[in-house]
């Protein structure tokens, strides 16, 4: 449920043509979500299962792939972004994302292309396109905010991707903003949350530490990475925040997480728990040393988080392609 006394926005992660056809603008004009995120694998489960890709794939035979696949997302996208366009124009969010083709990765060019094109293919200002947080990522999310178009920055999972986030989005602004235009382009920093703790929990309750924090002490430290640039135009989104078995509250990290100038992007189901018994209260900011010390004493218990991001950056980009390559082939 959407605070706007806090600045907190709550955005629905999953995109499905016949959901989007009943039920997405309940929960809109419900004030329950203001916003969207997609990704190759929420597009690959949509679009295998679903029936309402049927007529459209009819008309496609003679496409590539790619070509269809792009032609059923631009469709989905078009439709979230013209459903959440009045909220958009009112200056409550009203952004839907889609992502680049995680194949192209590690391609400055090949991104900035796919990003532009896809952009402007939808023809909504409020779609944002989703970039993974790697060196050549960085590259394209300048050149795109520069261009005016919003970045999702996607898979960021270390304060150091964070900062070169950071770093990137704000020299895209800078360039947006001598251009004249007048209206401002957002970017948010996807960070990954649920999967720290799904990796580390068994390791650290044997070690005696308490599990279900190191995700949300690495995303708390992050937002204050983010909040101390000060830029009204960027923020934090806490991604990967459904919470997979019973080891916690299926609203364990919204909740845990509520915080001002923050958005947070979640599976129904989760969102669904939320609405239950919602909690507004701000989990965050989360003083620095106190991040510090409970990092200390991870490392102090043979927990290398170096080596942590490292893999879930490399699993996460693995996963995207897996399910956009499983995809292509169902669509072949």
């Amino acid at each position: 449920m959407v605070n706007e006394t806090i600045g907190f926005s709550l955005w629905l992660d999953f995109i499905e043509r016949e959901f989007l056809q009943k039920e997405f603008s309940r929960l809109i004009d419900e004030k329950v979500i203001n916003g969207a995120t997609s990704n190759p694998a929420i597009f690959a489960s949509s679009i295998e299962t679903s029936p309402a890709y049927t007529a459209q794939l009819d008309t496609l035979q003679n496409h590539s792939a790619k070509a269809k696949y792009e032609a059923l997302a631009i469709c989905d996208i078009a439709m979230a972004a013209e459903a959440l366009e009045p909220l958009y124009k009112e200056g409550k969010d009203g952004y839907v994302s889609i992502e680049v083709d995680p194949f192209l990765s590690e391609d400055t060019a090949g991104t900035v292309e796919e990003g532009r094109r896809l952009y402007q293919a939808i023809g909504m200002e409020n779609v944002m396109i989703k970039v993974p947080a790697t060196k050549e990522g960085f590259e394209a999310m300048t050149q795109l905010m520069g261009e005016g178009i919003p970045v999702n920055a996607t898979l960021i999972f270390s304060p150091m991707q964070a900062l070169m986030t950071l770093d990137a989005m704000q020299e895209g602004l800078k360039i947006w903003r001598a251009s004249g235009d007048g209206r401002d382009v957002q970017g948010v920093l996807s960070v990954f949350v649920s999967r720290f703790d799904r990796m580390l929990d068994e390791k650290l309750e044997a070690r005696g530490i308490a599990p279900g924090r190191v995700g949300i002490m690495n995303a708390a430290k992050i937002y204050n990475l983010v909040e101390s640039r000060n830029e009204k135009a960027i923020r934090t989104l806490f991604a990967s925040t459904g919470v997979k078995g019973d080891a916690y509250e299926a609203d364990y990290y919204i909740k845990e997480l509520m915080a001002p100038h923050s958005v947070n992007t979640a599976p129904l189901a989760t969102i669904e728990a939320f609405l239950e018994n919602p909690s507004h209260a701000p989990k965050l900011p989360i003083p620095d040393d106190t991040i510090d010390l409970f990092f200390g004493r991870i490392e102090e218990a043979g927990i290398d988080m170096h080596e942590v991001y490292e893999t879930l950056l490399r699993d996460g980009l693995d996963a995207f392609k897996e399910a956009f390559a499983k995809l292509l082939a169902h669509l072949e």
